[in-house]
């Protein structure tokens, strides 16, 4: 049985066995229904980052890499069947094994951790942990159940019943319980936009993002022919957010509530890959100088469904105690920003320094693509320990039905 390593130093200590970063990648994440990528399909975008991830690592044979794990929550089939076509497509070996995870918001971060606790036991060496999802074509319906044994509806029990409560409502939950103000979710909100616009306008981003050639059919005109684009940035990014516009939006989930479409993340399409592999196994073929980093633990954890976002002030702890860190010697926290009030409920009980959480913005900037989110925020944080100098992370993210997970990575 895997031991895991706890305490700083020995993290940041190099062993042989450890599940070493050779790249993290991802697509602009752009808005449903009418960003760049809305005419793209889930597994369009997968197979546009699995083929990077392979031009990125070209002294990699393809053969070599053992299995792919995807993140996918609204797709048909779960994107099994279209993931694994996509999969091959990209140029993998058909020995390269492939299958798809639904851990709703965490999927990405769970097929990175699924991928890397294999690594870690042994039975593979090399592994790719991804996310895929267009909430463009698979929003709606498929985020909740619409046929659903009648005997759940009525459960004696609650958190049984709250697992199909709207997430703006367990949003607005968690501001009246735990005091989360409306202008302080406004300002939460137009300070991520404020931060990812400064990032993209001085191209922050560019390490990371992988730019997408697709199809594209003008939203006011959807009869007409599509025509063919280059996606290379974000865009739901709002270069003149402020705490003024935020203040005018309408609640969105409730008359009298706080959350809205500002202070919210966005819907929105795209895909992440990240590249992982045994350190001895890529001291072995060479490829010591490539590794850019190393995953150094994950935990998840239950809370309950009504109040789903305070996932992170739970799983963070967890995630802590497990690896034997102090809060202070992580360097930058990348937190799903899935609502403004969840992000600032966790970031208070957590008692963080608000300056080291999502650097270069969140998803209320950034956008939100379920299935792909977790891979998302490894390959924005990777790059950013580096342009700090810094060599401690953590990505963390609440879950819907209630749950919460985080994961720690270290740069190299």
């Amino acid at each position: 049985m895997a031991v895991p390593v706890k305490g700083l130093k020995n993290i940041l200590t190099k062993s042989p066995s450890d599940v070493v970063i050779l790249s993290s990648l991802r697509t602009p994440v752009t808005r449903a229904k009418k960003g760049g990528l809305k005419d793209a399909y889930p597994e369009e975008m997968l197979a546009t980052v699995l083929r990077a991830t392979l031009a990125a690592n070209p002294n990699l044979d393809p053969s070599v890499i053992q299995d792919v794990s995807v993140g996918s929550v609204l797709q048909e089939l779960g994107g099994a069947k279209a993931g694994r076509i996509a999969q091959l497509h990209s140029g993998f070996h058909n020995r390269t094994a492939f299958h798809t995870i639904n851990r709703q918001c965490s999927s990405g971060l769970a097929a990175i951790t699924s991928i890397a606790h294999s690594i870690a036991v042994g039975a593979i060496e090399v592994g790719v942990g991804a996310g895929m999802e267009s909430m463009t074509r698979n929003y709606g319906s498929r985020a909740i159940p619409t046929v659903l044994w009648p005997a759940l509806k009525d459960s004696p029990n609650k958190d049984a019943r709250d697992c199909i409560m709207p997430m703006g409502i367990t949003s607005e939950n968690v501001a009246s319980r735990y005091g989360i103000s409306r202008a302080d979710q406004d300002a939460f909100a137009a300070h991520s936009h404020v931060k990812a616009s400064k990032a993209q306008k001085e191209g922050l981003f560019d390490k990371e993002i992988v730019p997408m050639t697709t199809r594209w059919v003008e939203p006011e005109h959807p009869d007409e022919s599509a025509k063919e684009i280059t996606v290379t940035q974000d865009d739901g990014i709002r270069h003149n957010a402020s705490v003024e516009s935020m203040a005018k939006l309408k609640p969105a989930f409730s008359e009298n509530g706080f959350s809205t479409a500002g202070n919210s993340s966005q819907v929105s399409d795209g895909a992440a890959a990240t590249l992982l592999i045994r350190r001895s196994t890529a001291d072995a073929l060479g490829l010591s100088s490539s590794i850019i980093g190393k995953w150094a633990g994950s935990q998840v954890v239950g809370t309950a469904p009504d109040e789903m976002g305070v996932g992170p002030a739970i799983a963070i702890p967890k995630l802590l105690d497990y690896t034997g860190l102090k809060k202070d010697e992580v360097d930058v926290w990348e937190i799903n920003e899935a609502f403004a009030s969840q992000a600032l409920y966790c970031i208070r009980k957590l008692g963080i320094e608000e300056e080291k959480v999502n650097p270069k913005g969140g998803a209320i900037a950034l956008g939100h693509p379920l299935g792909a989110t977790g891979a998302r925020q490894l390959a924005t944080l990777m790059p950013e320990l580096e342009r700090l100098g810094k060599e401690v992370g953590v990505v963390s993210m609440c879950i819907g039905t209630g749950m919460g997970m985080a994961g720690l990575f270290v740069r190299e």
